[in-house]
Formats: C-alpha cells, sequence, structure tokens
C-alpha cells in the first residue's frame, strides 16, 4: 500500500532560517529517495540555477497522518552531493566525529510562545495579563493557556519515537517549554528540529501560531531561549572537568562573541542582565546561578561531577550550530587539559 512521506528541510533564510515540507507518495518505506525543490523559493539559490537535493537522513512515524506514513528529515545538498552553504548539520557531523571520544551528550530545553493573532495566547485585548510569577508551571484557566495544543504536541513527539523528555509553562501567559535528550548532538537536533515542525503543524490545527522569537513581549517579561545542557565523559566523571570547560566557554572576549553571536537572532533583547539572563557581551558562570551565562547544577557541585547549563542560547538558535560550538570549545579545551 502506498504512504506518505513529508519530507523536511531547513531553509536559507536569514536571520533565523524556517522549516519547509513537501509530500511524496512512495510504494513503502523500504527505500526513501532523494528529492529536490525549488532553492530560489526558500533562499537557498538563484533562478537561473535553481535545483536543490534534499538528502533524507533521519526517518520517523508520521504521528499527524498515522498509519506507515513518515517524515523524512532531510539534509540540503547541491546538485553535485556536497553541502549546501546553508547546512549546518554537515559541519556538526565533522566536529562530533573529531571529537567522538569524548562521548558527548546535550539536552536542549526548547522554550516557545503561542500567538492569537498579533498578542501572545492570554494576553487580553487592550491591556496586560498580571505580571509573570504565577503562570511557570501554572495550573488552572487564569494562569495556563494553550495546554491542549502542548498534550497533543507531546503525545506526537512520543509517537514518533523522539528523544522528548518533558513539558512545562514557562512564565509569560502562553509561553511553554518542552525538553528533548539526553542524547548525542546529531540526535539531539535532529529530534528538535522533528519536535518544532511538530508544534507548528499542531499549533496550525487550532489557528494559532508557535513562534521562537528571542523577545515575544516586550517590557517586563522574560525571553525565550533554548538553554542548552552539555557533559562529556571527564565531566560525568569528575569535577575538574566541569570547571575546564565553563573556563573555555570564557577564555577570552572573542570566545565569547563566537558562541553569542550565532546563538540566534535578537540576542541583545533577550540577555540584558535582567529576567534570569547575563548581559549578552558579559560572560559568568556559577553555581545554581540562573543570572549566570553558564549554571553549574547545584548537584553537580554535590557529586563533583555531572553537566552545566548553557543559558545564552536563543529559542530561535540552530541546535546543529550551537552544539557544535559546544563541542568544538569545551571538547578542544579537555583534550588539552588532558581531561578525556
Amino acid at each position: 500500500m502506498a504512504i506518505k512521506a513529508e519530507y523536511i528541510w531547513i531553509d536559507g533564510t536569514k536571520p533565523t532560517a524556517k522549516l519547509r515540507s513537501k509530500t511524496r507518495v512512495l510504494p513503502n518505506a523500504d527505500k526513501i529517495p532523494t528529492w529536490g525543490f525549488d532553492g530560489s523559493s526558500t533562499n537557498q539559490a538563484e533562478g537561473h540555477a535553481s535545483d536543490r537535493v534534499l538528502e533524507p537522513v533521519k526517518v520517523v512515524k508520521d504521528p499527524i497522518r498515522g498509519g506507515d506514513n513518515i517524515l523524512v528529515l532531510c539534509e540540503v545538498l547541491e546538485t553535485n552531493g556536497t553541502p549546501h552553504e546553508s547546512n549546518t548539520r554537515a559541519l556538526l557531523r565533522e566536529v562530533e566525529e573529531k571529537y567522538t571520544a569524548q562521548e558527548s551528550i546535550f539536552g536542549i530545553e526548547q522554550e516557545y510562545t503561542f500567538f492569537k493573532g498579533s498578542r501572545p495566547l492570554g494576553f487580553p485585548e487592550g491591556g496586560f495579563p498580571a505580571p509573570q510569577g504565577g503562570y511557570y508551571c501554572g495550573v488552572g484557566a487564569e494562569e495556563v493557556f494553550g495546554r491542549e495544543i502542548v498534550e497533543l504536541h507531546l503525545d506526537r513527539c512520543i509517537d514518533a519515537g523522539l528523544a522528548i523528555c518533558g513539558i512545562n509553562a514557562e512564565v509569560m501567559p502562553g509561553q511553554w517549554e518542552f525538553q528533548i535528550g539526553p542524547v548525542d548532538a546529531l540526535t539531539v537536533s535532529d529530534d528538535l528540529w522533528i519536535a518544532r515542525y511538530l508544534l507548528y503543524r499542531t499549533a496550525e490545527e487550532f489557528g494559532i501560531d508557535a513562534t521562537l522569537d528571542a523577545k515575544p513581549a516586550r517590557g517586563d517579561w522574560n525571553g525565550a531561549g533554548a538553554h542548552t545542557n552539555f557533559s562529556t565523559k571527564a565531566m560525568r566523571e569528575g569535577y575538574d572537568a566541569i570547571i575546564t570547560a565553563c573556563e573555555s566557554l570564557g577564555a577570552s572576549q572573542e570566545k565569547v562573541l563566537e558562541h553569542v553571536t550565532q546563538y540566534g537572532a535578537d540576542i541583545e533583547s533577550r540577555l540584558t542582565g535582567k529576567h534570569e539572563t547575563a548581559p549578552w557581551n558579559v560572560y559568568s558562570y556559577g553555581v545554581s546561578n540562573r543570572g549566570a551565562s553558564v549554571r553549574i547544577p547545584w548537584q553537580v557541585e554535590v557529586e563533583q561531577k555531572g553537566y552545566i547549563e548553557d543559558r545564552r542560547p536563543n529559542a530561535n538558535v540552530d541546535p546543529y550550530v550551537v552544539t557544535r560550538l559546544l563541542i568544538n570549545t569545551c571538547c578542544e579545551a579537555l583534550e588539552k587539559a588532558g581531561q578525556v
């Protein structure tokens, strides 16, 4: 029996890439072929040479269509088979392979905000809701908005076999979070992109827009981040490696900017030093400190091993980029320190 394969890819829109998808009918899922698309309509080609290639890299069940239908995450290639310049996954593959012996593991906390029209879901027309505080992990119709979408999205991520490990309401009305991990860099990134696709498609069914804007509501509201938890084998075995990783991320102002300038669009509006953030251009780390650039969880200090949380990435960050940068910076420093 024929199946529907939804080919999904990341386009070339700047400063924040968008997800694109289209459907192909296949006789079965035994062999998923490469496909093509018009790159001139996705900011990935010019009209006089517009063909680009979709190379399948991960296939999961389609929890929306059900049955034997599938979702097909793809890398974008040039017609000669080389990675397109927008293909950040290919760059991650190279770095992860280089440091594979260090066994990097990630968990990413994806915050997002529901919008109904021009306002966050739960914001009254012509005014503002009560200040943030009670909405975080809230319960009840006065605190929580959009739960039916969130629960359906969670079910669909589980049905698709993604490494989703939790959800919670966030500090602003209509703002939520889901978590992917702990898994390797390619898996956390692939699954995050697929989970984003499922989020957009699920919200679409309710006439709601899900946005990853870094500062969806200006004023005295938290922004939206993608806090990234990271560890290597050495960090999971000893505290010295934890400190080496933290120090490496702030080794120089050049290193600080290398990360934050690639941690998502409009990062200055979110990383202000307020609302549980550090200033975007000032690096710091500390135990249990949500006002630091990088947090060492309290239990990590107690147990003298574990992971760190980079709190700087925006909700709109490319997970292939943030994982690559963390591996490259921290693993290189650990290798130089002999902590591998």
